[in-house]
């Protein structure tokens, strides 16, 4: 299974590739479970289970500590001072072409798909070779990605910043016109973070991690360059993405690594 889901990731990262031609755990895994799971990992049991990890979500706070609050503090710090550059990134440092922009949306959405995709192909291979691991793996990375959806549209509906490409690049939040259409956080960096923390951790060997965490890293990037999100809005869903993929799985996670 290490060796379908690397070929899945790498097969991923050709097409982005072809698409765009034309063109540690320093942060902590939050919120931490307060009790493992004894809940079998089936799809019938998803729903249950998204409802406790949102829960578990919205009350962390409520359990910070000195021993644990240093990462969200630092996250804190780190998007207020990417905002403050925000403006000057995309107003200076970001292109304003039609076709590289048009091939960077086409590229990420192209790798995000891919990330909605990958765990259920794991889920469809694991349950016709009865592979539990692939299964539960399929499973887990579906419920992160879901968990993931809820806190980004909870976040775009209290921050309502404008787009990019709205009032010169300025980026204003709390701004009623916008809508469904916030910015802040990015959905696209939020779904594929999520899944790639799940797969990166259910196959950890070096060249899965380095495929997964670097296609996260293309969807980030080309969010940015296809002037979808401003750089403090990719921070933000990548981060966040990635603490809810490694919490889901170590809640849920039953079967050793093989």
């Amino acid at each position: 299974m290490r060796s379908i889901v690397l070929t899945l990731l790498l097969a991923l990262a050709n097409v982005s590739v072809a698409v765009a031609q034309g063109v540690s755990d320093t942060i902590p895994d939050a919120p931490q479970p307060q009790s493992h799971s004894s809940d079998e990992v089936t799809i019938a049991s998803m729903p249950r289970h998204i409802l406790s990890d949102q829960l578990a979500i919205w009350t962390s706070p409520a359990r910070l500590n000195d021993s644990n609050a240093l990462g969200p503090v630092l996250l804190v710090l780190a998007t207020a001072a990417v905002i403050t550059t925000d403006h000057q990134v995309m107003a200076d440092g970001v292109p304003i072409d039609s076709s590289l922009n048009n091939h960077a949306v086409t590229a990420s959405n192209g790798l995000t798909g891919g990330f909605v995709a990958t765990p259920m192909i794991i889920y469809a291979l694991g349950h016709i070779h009865h592979d539990d691991h692939a299964t539960e793996t399929g499973i887990i990375g579906g419920e992160a990605m879901v968990d993931s959806l809820a806190v980004d549209e909870v976040l775009k509906l209290v921050s309502l910043r404008e787009r990019p490409e709205v009032d010169g690049s300025r980026g204003k939040f709390f701004q009623t016109s916008v809508g469904l259409d916030s910015s802040f956080p990015s959905t696209h960096s939020f779904i594929a973070w999520s899944s790639a923390a799940v797969i990166a951790s259910e196959y950890n060997r070096p060249l899965t991690q380095i495929a997964a965490y670097g296609l996260a890293t293309g969807v980030s990037a080309t969010r940015v360059l296809g002037r979808q999100h401003f750089p403090s809005d990719v921070l933000v869903g990548s981060a966040v993405g990635w603490m809810i993929g490694r919490y889901v799985v170590r809640r849920r996670r039953h079967l050793d690594l093989e």
